[in-house]
């Protein structure tokens, strides 16, 4: 397939650099035009066994040191979608957007000592009632084999004079054997420490205000890794697929309750608010 923008890295970029770009830059807005389709390459990528032993920590994962947590490369991969937010032929600000859902396919367990090749395709976009939506495809190989991928959604969301949206129902799971997890307000800082992440909006209140948050918000792909780790057990080494839908935003710091029950060939899930009334996220594993 041709692309209409190709970029090859020498070295992953950082993202504290291309927050700069994305918090501080100045974009025109949305040009009405379907989104161009825009590829990054970065080969001979080498992982941290500090920072994925961090990233583990936080998102309670166990880690014996060898195989990568499922979500991980998933921070890799975000550094190429903020090569992309940051493209000139993207003409609105990071800060419009929102991530609504996001599937992640592991097709072996991946070792930390693995030089990757990680690849992202801004590939479709299509207009919606809420605003404009569109999808980063990712894909992590050792040499010339597939090990994982990835599909994220997003949507740059476009204020109208409609009828406002109800909040999301909590799915219909029995909610039975519910986890409550206490967030503290300094989560947001642990998990910028592993994964690179510092937007602002997941660090502290006074940074969180300045965009319009009147508190801390949790990073949604925390959420996911979260809910996975309590998975994990049942999962062990086979391949999955792990799909979620972003729903309510969590504030920090808050208690949440977390419940899953089996399916077909699987496991559903669900993070909810305290009472267990309002959901945050829903998703589902999927053995392969």
């Amino acid at each position: 397939m041709s692309h209409d923008y190709t970029i090859e890295l020498k070295a992953m970029p950082s993202l504290l650099s291309l927050y700069r770009k994305i918090l501080f830059g100045r974009k025109p807005g949305w040009d009405q035009q379907p989104l161009p389709n825009i590829y990054v390459q970065a080969q001979n990528v080498v992982l941290s066994q500090d920072k994925t032993r961090q990233y583990a920590a936080v998102c309670g994962f166990e880690y014996d040191g060898v195989l990568l947590p499922p979500t991980y490369l998933y921070v890799w991969a975000f550094r190429l979608h903020a090569m992309i937010f940051t493209h000139k032929a993207v003409t609105f600000p990071l800060l419009g957007m929102i991530h609504l859902k996001n599937s992640i396919r592991i097709l072996r367990p991946v070792r930390v000592d693995e030089t990757l090749t990680v690849q992202c395709e801004l590939t479709a976009s299509r207009t919606t009632d809420a605003g404009l939506e569109f999808e980063l495809a990712s894909k992590v190989f050792v040499g010339e084999e597939l090990v994982w991928q990835a599909l994220s959604t997003y949507l740059y969301r476009i204020e109208s004079t409609g009828r406002r949206a109800r909040p999301p129902k909590v799915s219909e799971m029995a909610w039975e054997n519910v986890q409550q997890w206490r967030l503290t307000d300094d989560l947001g800082r642990r998990y910028a420490k592993a994964s690179g992440d510092y937007n602002l909006i997941h660090l502290h209140p006074l940074l969180s205000k300045r965009f319009g948050f009147e508190r801390v918000l949790a990073h949604g792909m925390w959420s996911k890794a979260r809910a996975l780790s309590q998975l994990m057990t049942f999962i062990g080494e086979r391949p999955f697929q792990v799909d979620v839908e972003f729903k309510l935003p969590v504030f920090m710091p808050s208690d949440v309750t977390f419940a899953f029950e089996s399916i077909e060939n699987g496991k559903r899930f669900e993070m909810r608010d305290v009472k267990g009334r309002r959901s945050h996220l829903q998703g589902k594993v999927t053995y392969l």
